[in-house]
């Protein structure tokens, strides 16, 4: 089956900001986003992409939110960070040490992207086991589910935002972004948008979650 190709609808774009040259991962915690920059957590109003106030801690690829506490990955660990303090609670092993891309919370489980491994990991939040893995044709970034749905992004000169089904890794629906425009860490607000980081441009982009089609 072929997937559903379309433009990305670029709806908003914030940054780059001021001392702040990276976006790695991007989650949203329902108030605000929070977005990595190797050295910090940084909290962005979504309307106004003002930074309300950050976390000093080692913030070098995916963030996710459990509804609690947040996730971040690097250098080969996860550590779950009180999102109050900063206080680093617990770490896990990565998958890998060097290759983690992309993570999310869904399910009671962290779901976590290899870029050049070009894999989806589950795992278990206690442990870091994997529990099982889905592979893509392209190399992962960003990983987000949105109402039951498994997205995840692609960095290159053709990134698009892509719909795969869950299982077989087979990709459904394809939001193809600009040229030269590709995506680091990925979030959905639970609505109709997703949360964008854009790597080294410094930015964080919104773009429009098409209305679910089945």
């Amino acid at each position: 089956m072929n997937p559903t190709t379309s433009p990305a609808d670029i709806i908003g774009e914030f940054g780059p900001y001021p001392g702040n040259a990276q976006v790695n991962g991007v989650t949203y915690d329902g108030q605000v986003v929070w977005w990595a920059s190797n050295k910090r957590l940084n909290a962005m109003d979504p309307a106004s992409g003002e930074i309300v106030r950050f976390l000093e801690v080692p913030a070098h690829a995916g963030t996710a939110y459990d509804g609690k506490h947040l996730y971040q990955v690097t250098e080969g660990h996860i550590h779950k960070i009180n999102p109050e303090t900063g206080d680093i609670l617990s770490t896990i092993p990565a998958p890998s040490a060097d290759d983690s891309s992309g993570l999310a919370w869904a399910e009671g489980s962290l779901w976590i992207g290899q870029y050049e491994g070009r894999k989806i990991h589950q795992l278990d939040p206690q442990t870091g086991a994997i529990l099982r893995t889905i592979t893509s044709n392209r190399m992962v970034t960003g990983v987000t589910w949105a109402d039951g749905d498994l997205w995840h992004g692609t960095w290159d000169d053709d990134s698009e935002l892509r719909r795969i089904d869950p299982h077989s890794g087979e990709v459904l629906e394809s939001l193809t972004m600009p040229e030269g425009i590709g995506i680091s860490g990925l979030e959905s607000d639970g609505q109709d948008r997703f949360f964008c980081g854009g790597g080294g441009s410094g930015k964080v982009r919104v773009v429009r979650r098409p209305n679910k089609k089945r």
